[in-house]
């Protein structure tokens, strides 16, 4: 392939760009921030799930209070039923059978209070654990927000160099022939981000291999509009007045 020289080395301002756009995507995904906000994502996950099984505590205990109260109210009716009945009437037999009964209801609600007591303790305890867990999310929240403030104020300083970046490159890019930046891409995939390499001083700023007897002696008879590629690499292998030949 032909290219002028100064197009060739156009090409590596292009590099350099490039180089320039991959560094900036680097920096962009090893933010500080983004490794804290990762560990705090974990931490609220295992806290969520606390949180979750809290909660199920919760609900079964309020459940149960439920259940008792609901059994309290069905002795404290019975009670007062018999109570009435027992004013009522003036059998001796329904009497006595009525205070029995009377003395056995309240045997029985004393117990279901001291339970219902215990239960509402539960409760209470279960909501305080909640409400605990509550608290470390609200934190680890208030700690996401500090850090996705910072971790966008710092990305919005490199997507502003990366635009600015980009838009060289399209103008660089846009001087080019068409199938020099085709084999330069090309080039470019193979070569792990680099496509066009600096001959400088006789060595190759894509591998640094220093070229010596025959494959130097085919630099310097090679046409300046020639494209080379380094026979190490295989990157572009641009010639300036830098390159020592």
């Amino acid at each position: 392939m032909k290219a002028t020289p100064a197009e060739q080395q156009e090409l590596l301002r292009l590099q350099s760009l490039d180089t320039r756009l991959q560094q900036i995507a680097h920096r962009l995904g090893s933010l500080p921030q983004s490794a804290a906000l990762a560990e705090l994502a974990t931490r609220d996950e295992v806290v969520r799930r606390s949180r979750a099984e809290a909660v199920g505590g919760l609900e079964d205990a309020r459940t149960e209070l439920k259940r008792l109260e609901s059994d309290v109210a069905v002795v404290e009716a019975r009670i007062k039923r018999d109570g009435e009945r027992l004013q009522q009437t003036s059998s001796v037999k329904d009497v006595a059978g009525l205070e029995s009964e009377l003395a056995s209801l309240t045997k029985r609600l004393s117990d279901l209070e001291d339970i219902e007591l215990a239960v509402m303790e539960r409760v209470e305890a279960a909501e305080g654990v909640v409400a605990g867990i509550d608290e470390q999310r609200a934190a680890i929240a208030a700690e996401v927000a500090t850090l996705e403030a910072e971790r966008d104020a710092a990305a919005a300083e490199f997507n502003t160099e990366r635009d600015h970046a980009e838009r060289d490159r399209g103008v660089v890019a846009t001087t080019l022939p068409h199938d020099l930046i085709a084999l330069y891409e090309q080039r470019r995939v193979r070569g792990g981000g680099v496509g066009a390499a600096h001959l400088r001083q006789r060595t190759c700023g894509g591998c640094t291999i220093t070229f010596t007897g025959s494959d130097l002696e085919s630099v310097r008879r090679a046409a300046s509009d020639d494209v080379l590629f380094c026979p190490e690499c295989d990157r572009i292998l641009v010639r300036t007045d830098e390159s020592g030949l």
